[in-house]
């Protein structure tokens, strides 16, 4: 048992993400992952801390046929959840996968998203991290056109340079 190389070398956390370093051969979703590691794993794109719970007693649930494409799947199966919080009258309707028990779960995160918007309004999480992506694709935006205006005047200064009249001796 000694010889044998452990199955997850190293895993670093980089901004929510987990980048494994280890055996190539063993795919990541199939390796052991120690004990202390699954609070790491569970960090991700929604780990919004304020968001308010749900009271299952203020939900009314309504399992519907869905739209769109997918033909006879979608036409014949009830797997599109409308969820309705009674107090707020907000309404969610899911239907984003086949699976009756993932598009439950995903109405409820939307919901819970929407209260909180409808709660705090400007200062909701949701709206914050939303504004927050916006100015870095703008900042992202802004740097691009930068270097191509610089890539730009560079040519330009190359072939007004290399023009017959321009020899400097």
């Amino acid at each position: 048992m000694s010889g044998l190389v452990p199955l997850v070398s190293c895993i670093y956390g980089v901004s929510s993400r987990l980048i494994w370093r280890g055996p190539s051969s063993i795919s990541p979703l199939l390796r052991r992952v120690p004990a202390g590691l699954s609070s790491v794993l569970a960090v991700g794109k929604k780990d919004l801390i304020d968001l308010p719970v749900l009271i299952e007693d203020e939900l009314e649930e309504q399992f519907v046929r869905g739209s769109g494409p997918g033909g006879q799947a979608t036409n014949k199966t009830s797997n599109c959840v409308v969820l309705k919080h009674i107090p707020t009258g907000i309404v969610v309707k899911c239907h984003q996968t086949r699976s009756v028990d993932i598009n439950r779960k995903r109405a409820r995160e939307i919901l819970r998203e929407k209260l909180d918007v409808a709660t705090k309004g400007e200062l909701s999480e949701v709206l914050v991290k939303k504004k927050e992506s916006v100015v870095r694709k703008q900042e992202k935006r802004k740097k691009a056109n930068e270097n191509l205006e610089r890539k730009r005047q560079f040519k330009e200064a190359l072939t007004s340079e290399s023009k017959p009249g321009n020899d400097i001796i």
